[in-house]
């Protein structure tokens, strides 16, 4: 499906680079002060960039062993091209699982991430990831992630 693309300036680009270093405690005045227009204008713009899907949502970042899942893992999996987004969208429901990637390229075109206590949880999720039909290449332990925000967006840049 096609969606309608908004065309961002440097206002709105400003606004995305201010949301994605924090965007829970960073003000609608600091965003203002920051790109140089009214808190006002701030706001319409974050509606606007709402409505057409640019911000799709706000999420916290999780230490998921600090809360208890000591075991954070990437599959990374084949699934038929054919069936691929059902899947990526059918195996959220397993338990465990947290993020689906999709990729247009290459065999290996579902990257799962999961979290787990254990061995058993892991084997749990390995076993309902096989009978969505995937095909799972390897699973590794991811020890950090580490994210920035995107500088191009940065206030300033001139980047179009």
């Amino acid at each position: 499906m096609a969606h309608k693309e908004l065309v961002l300036d440097e206002v709105d680009r400003g606004i995305l680079y201010a949301l994605q270093q924090d965007a829970r405690n960073v003000t609608i005045q600091e965003i203002a002060a920051e790109v140089d227009v009214s808190g006002s204008t701030v706001r319409n713009r974050i509606e606007a960039m709402e409505s057409m899907g640019v911000i799709e949502g706000y999420a916290p970042k999780i230490n998921y062993e600090r809360a208890g899942f000591s075991l954070n893992i990437m599959f990374i999996c084949s699934a038929d091209p054919d069936d691929r987004e059902a899947v990526a969208q059918d195996v959220l429901e397993v338990p465990g699982i947290i993020d689906v990637d999709e990729m247009l390229t290459s065999e290996r075109n579902l990257h799962v991430k999961a979290v787990a206590t254990n061995t058993l949880d892991l084997a749990d999720i390995t076993a309902q990831l096989n009978e969505y039909g995937l095909i799972i290449h390897s699973s590794e332990i991811i020890s950090n992630n580490y994210t920035q925000p995107w500088s191009p967006f940065e206030y300033g840049t001139d980047e179009e």
